[in-house]
């Protein structure tokens, strides 16, 4: 499909999918979306012919069921990312997710995924539908970002995120050079995992070495 949604339509995309797919309904009344016949964006969407409606329930077409499918990955992927990285919870979390999955075009929606490497559920435990990325890492067997604890002994990657509440530890970690972009090799897993950042060497327990998610 060339071009791009408007974001209420992506969000009326996202309800329809969501009753269609996962709750089993053939269709959706007009005011429960809220959708009305003189709406712009319900001309956008069947001008993409993305929908179609009749007495009063609409209804998606297949192009509709694909392009729905990629709003609500983009979403789930957003909450993701607000709560295993940026530490966002609840409604606030919602909130920034509605607003971030407007910006994850295709591509880049891949990179996040990967970032978060390929989560199949979102923090409410609902299922992330997987894209390409997802099933090229299971069939490659490479799941993109690890905890530093997956890495064995003399491999290194590059640092992608620290995820932790305690900010001591953060800042503990900071102050090692684990931050995110930064190369780190892995040189002891036991008794106490010992890394390498730039030129310094660092020893830290398992609780610690699971907090920092590496691209291998």
């Amino acid at each position: 499909m060339n071009g791009k949604l408007s974001e209420k339509a992506e969000e009326i995309l996202e309800k329809l999918w969501i009753e269609v797919e996962e709750e089993g309904n053939f269709f959706m009344d007009m005011e429960k979306i809220p959708l009305t016949p003189d709406d712009p964006v319900f001309h956008e969407l069947t001008d993409w012919a993305l929908i179609e409606m009749k007495d009063g329930q609409v209804s998606l077409r297949p192009e509709g069921k694909e392009e729905g499918l990629k709003v609500v990955r983009r979403f789930r992927l957003a909450e993701r990312l607000m709560m295993d990285v940026f530490n966002i919870r609840g409604e606030a979390a919602r909130e920034k997710a509605c607003q971030l999955e407007h910006l994850l075009n295709e591509g880049v929606d891949t990179k996040v995924c990967t970032l978060l490497n390929h989560p199949s559920t979102c923090p409410h435990g609902k299922p992330i539908p997987p894209g390409q990325c997802c099933l090229e890492a299971r069939m490659s067997g490479n799941l993109g970002v690890v905890p530093l604890t997956e890495l064995k002994a003399n491999e290194e990657g590059e640092i992608a995120y620290i995820q932790t509440e305690d900010n001591k530890k953060m800042q503990k970690l900071m102050a090692m050079g684990v931050l995110p972009g930064n190369r780190i090799r892995l040189t002891q897993t036991f008794p106490s995992y010992i890394f390498i950042v730039g030129f310094s060497e660092f020893a830290i327990d398992t609780n610690m070495a699971r907090e920092i998610f590496v691209r291998r």
